[in-house]
């Protein structure tokens, strides 16, 4: 059985892996209308840690469902103040965290060589984790596992799935839609949805494709945990998966998912018009987008967050309650 033994190059992080220990949300305590539990998920082998929201006068109903994730750099705990929006607006809520991040556990690679007997597959050796990293493949392998367990979770409509993602997580969402049909509506507020532009000029090109050989190689390992790579973004990214990742490209394969796009006016990350605005072209399905006047990225966040949301909710109304 693995062992997780952090090797010597993570006990080399252990003061920067501590003070991320020590932003840790403070325990929650729902509101007393709202019945809240911890679960976990299995994603390719590896514990992630969600946490579900519902309302305790439908308790024992069949709801729709929103599986909320995070963008670059978050956590299922930072999106509880919109969890609670949604559930009061009548629907049973799933938020987690990626592999790695908040209190989901990690992956691991093995560092130590394993023993030449292996009975039963089982042995002991030493690994590394992979922790608060950005693999825009991993996260999306883990939103489509997220879909496959609710198709179990007794208090979820199977035929009524929504998913809501933020920033880097609203291309996810749309990445998921083009390949489940399950899902029949996405909300994507200020939405990256095309990761080339991260590494778009030639330098950074070559340094992505440098990297992706040494890790393939066994000369690379990944970022240290939330290593600040590209501007204040906190998480270090794969950058030779970064080049292949571009879910503008996938919004015409889902006709059966009603997408919405909230844009803020003042983006300034990336362009809008190659991000939201191509995705909204390609869509097949029901479709809208809307620009949120006189906001930066981040304001959808804080002053536009209550005007964001109530378009989330509209949206989600209008898809999965009819």
């Amino acid at each position: 059985m693995i062992r997780n033994r952090r090797s010597l190059f993570l006990l080399c992080l252990l003061a920067a892996v501590t003070a991320v220990a020590q932003q840790r949300p403070p325990a929650f305590t729902p509101p007393e209308d709202i019945d809240y539990r911890r679960a976990n998920i299995t994603s390719e082998g590896t514990r992630m840690s969600a946490e579900l929201y519902s309302l305790k006068s439908l308790a024992g109903r069949k709801l729709p469902t929103v599986i909320m994730c995070h963008g670059w750099g978050g956590t299922a705990a930072g999106l509880r103040t919109v969890a609670l929006d949604l559930v009061r607006a009548g629907y049973l809520v799933v938020a987690f965290d990626y592999r790695g991040w908040g209190e989901s556990d990690s992956r691991v690679y093995l560092t130590g060589r394993p023993p030449a007997e292996r009975p039963g597959n089982r042995f002991t050796t030493e690994v590394q984790e992979v922790r608060e990293v950005v693999d825009p493949f991993d996260q999306t392998t883990d939103l489509l596992n997220v879909i496959h367990w609710v198709q179990g979770e007794p208090q979820a409509d199977p035929s009524r799935i929504g998913l809501w993602g933020s920033s880097y997580s609203g291309g996810h969402v749309v990445y998921a839609a083009a390949r489940d049909p399950r899902v029949k509506a996405t909300v994507s507020q200020v939405p990256a949805l095309d990761s080339r532009g991260r590494v778009a000029g030639d330098i950074d090109k070559k340094l992505a494709y440098e990297e992706g050989t040494k890790r393939a190689r066994g000369e690379l390992t990944y970022p240290p945990p939330r290593a600040k790579v590209i501007g204040n973004l906190s998480g270090g990214p794969v950058r030779e998966k970064l080049l292949l990742y571009a879910p503008v490209e996938d919004a015409d394969k889902a006709p059966h998912c009603a997408m919405l796009f909230i844009t803020a006016e003042k983006e300034e990350l990336f362009d809008n018009a190659d991000h939201a605005g191509k995705a909204y072209a390609r869509a097949k399905g029901p479709k809208k987008l809307v620009e949120i006047k006189g906001i930066t990225h981040y304001g959808v966040y804080r002053e536009a967050r209550v005007e964001a949301t109530k378009l989330a909710i509209e949206w989600f109304d209008q898809h999965l309650k009819k």
